[in-house]
C-alpha cells in the first residue's frame, strides 16, 4: 500500500469521537494525517466536545479533550493531499464561514479527491457549493443545509451506523457509523488492509 497524505479541518468544538477515532484509524492503516484549523498553528490546540444520545429531543454535549495540531493552517497547501476528512461537532458551524477553508474543499470536490465528511460536517460542504448532484448522509438536524446546497440528503438507518458513497464523497450521520465511514472512505483511497 502507497501511503496517502489526508488532509482533517478542524475547529474548536470538534466532536471528540469524529477526529479522535478517524485519525487514528487512518493512522493505524498506514496514512500520514495532518490537522489543522483556521487561525491556529502546529503545536496549538482545540477543544473538542462529546456528544451523546441520552433520549433528549437533541444531543448532549460534554467537554471533551485537547486535540493537537500538527500542521499550520495558513502555509497549508491542499495540492499535498489525496483526501479530506470533515469532522462534524459545532466547529462547522463557523469554520463554513472562512473563505479559505470553502477554497480548501473546493479544491479536493473540484479534483475529484476522496473526501469524507461526518454528523455536521456536510454544512461545510453546503457551503462550499459541492453538494450538487451528490447523496449526502448527515445528523438529521442538517438535512435543510443538504438540500439547500443541491444535494441529496440520505436518512441514516435506525441505528446511525450507515454511510453513505456518492461518487468521491463518503458521508455519514453520527460517530456511530464510524466502521462503515471509514471502511468506505480507505475504499476510495485505496487502501488494502490485510488481516
Amino acid at each position: 500500500m502507497s501511503q496517502k497524505k489526508v488532509l482533517f479541518i478542524v475547529g474548536d468544538f470538534v466532536e471528540d469521537y469524529e477526529i479522535m477515532v478517524p485519525y487514528q484509524m487512518l493512522l493505524m492503516v498506514g496514512h500520514a494525517c495532518h490537522c489543522i484549523c483556521p487561525g491556529k498553528s502546529s503545536g496549538d490546540y482545540v477543544m473538542t466536545a462529546i456528544h451523546d444520545f441520552e433520549g433528549h429531543q437533541t444531543y448532549s454535549e460534554k467537554p471533551g479533550h485537547r486535540f493537537v495540531l500538527n500542521a499550520d493552517f495558513a502555509t497549508i497547501d491542499p495540492e499535498n493531499y489525496d483526501a479530506l476528512v470533515l469532522p462534524g461537532g459545532r466547529a462547522p458551524e463557523y469554520l463554513r464561514m472562512n473563505a479559505r477553508v470553502l477554497e480548501i474543499v473546493k479544491h479536493f470536490a473540484n479534483a475529484g479527491k476522496p473526501i469524507a465528511a461526518i454528523c455536521h460536517g456536510p454544512q461545510i460542504l453546503s457551503a462550499a457549493g459541492v453538494l450538487v448532484g451528490k447523496e449526502c448522509c448527515c445528523y438529521p438536524a442538517v438535512e435543510y443545509e443538504v438540500s439547500a446546497g443541491g444535494g441529496k440528503y440520505v436518512a441514516p438507518n435506525e441505528q446511525f451506523n450507515s454511510a453513505c458513497v456518492s461518487g468521491n464523497l463518503v458521508t455519514a450521520a453520527a460517530w456511530p457509523a464510524h466502521p462503515a465511514w471509514m471502511q468506505a472512505f480507505v475504499a476510495l483511497l485505496g487502501t488494502k488492509i490485510e488481516l
